[in-house]
């Protein structure tokens, strides 16, 4: 591989390499190329579950690990800049020993990205915001993905099934689609495994499921639910604010509420660490137990 502290240009092409075919086999792994060049920062990935979105980003890590250790890299073509530090979120877990959440660990392990990441530096995320509410989900990763493009640190693949955030293409600069493959054959899905331009045009979250072996009767009921969602045919309808009662308002608050509003208003996350917040929110549930 050919690596340099000047160049921002990443391009692998085309991942087959003899050795790894003598070991693995022709027909059992895809190559894929991958090309980001210097005014390419971002690629947003796209496909079903299953696809090979975390396989795709944990390919360019290994790569980048490998060349500069001076090791071949599983390419016919290499062109890669000198990485500082490699930032990776993959994968889900709680952490049951400090009693964090699959989230808490989530989002500590992107502020660390977010944080100290420098212009030379190789951020993966992978599916940031699934830990939580669908809207919240959505809002933090774009909001990750914005703060990132403008921030000029470094390259990022980032890995989504919130299609919504495909249109940022249009408005940020440095950011491009891409998605795995994937195609429908006689109603069964087939994983083509292969990194495509643009963005991808269904999740198949419920042909995966078929594939999990989820019972018919449930896929059809997933199915149904799914249309109606997709056409808002029952949509509840929008309440009266003037007709709702507000869950925290001045007349049905007391003094202990009052307070938690105020503290919850100053608080700073960024500020203090996930031991420090757990203790602030049990020092909050604590006075509301003596109302």
């Amino acid at each position: 591989p050919e690596i340099s502290s000047q160049t921002k240009t990443i391009h692998i092409v085309n991942g087959r390499h003899p050795v790894v075919e003598e070991v693995l086999g022709k027909e059992k792994y895809i190559a894929n190329n991958l090309i980001m060049d210097e005014q390419n920062d971002i690629l947003l990935i796209t496909g079903p579950n299953m696809s090979g979105k975390s396989t795709y980003m944990r390919q360019l890590a290994l790569i980048v690990i490998l060349a500069q250790i001076g090791c071949n890299v599983p390419a016919e073509q290499a062109e890669l800049p000198i990485f500082d530090q490699i930032f990776t979120r993959i994968g889900a877990a709680d952490d049951l020993y400090s009693g964090q959440s699959t989230f808490m660990v989530e989002m500590v392990e992107t502020n660390q990205a977010l944080q100290y990441a420098t212009d030379r530096s190789l951020i993966l995320f992978d599916e940031i915001g699934r830990g939580t509410a669908t809207f919240d989900g959505m809002a933090l990763a774009e909001a990750i993905i914005r703060y990132l493009h403008g921030s000029g640190k470094g390259k990022m693949l980032f890995s989504t099934h919130y299609h919504e955030l495909t249109v940022l293409e249009h408005e940020l600069s440095a950011l491009r689609n891409v998605h795995v493959g994937a195609i429908e054959q006689n109603g069964e899905l087939v994983f083509l495994h292969k990194i495509m331009n643009g963005p991808a045009d269904k999740s198949y979250g419920l042909h995966v499921a078929k594939l999990a072996g989820m019972p018919d009767a449930l896929l059809v009921e997933a199915k149904r639910i799914l249309e109606r969602l997709e056409s808002n045919e029952k949509a509840p309808p929008v309440a009266d604010d003037s007709q709702q009662l507000s869950l925290f308002s001045a007349s049905q608050m007391d003094m202990n509420e009052k307070q938690i509003i105020n503290e919850i208003s100053d608080f700073s996350l960024e500020n203090n660490s996930p031991l420090q917040v757990m203790n602030q929110v049990n020092d909050w549930k604590q006075l509301l137990k003596k109302k």
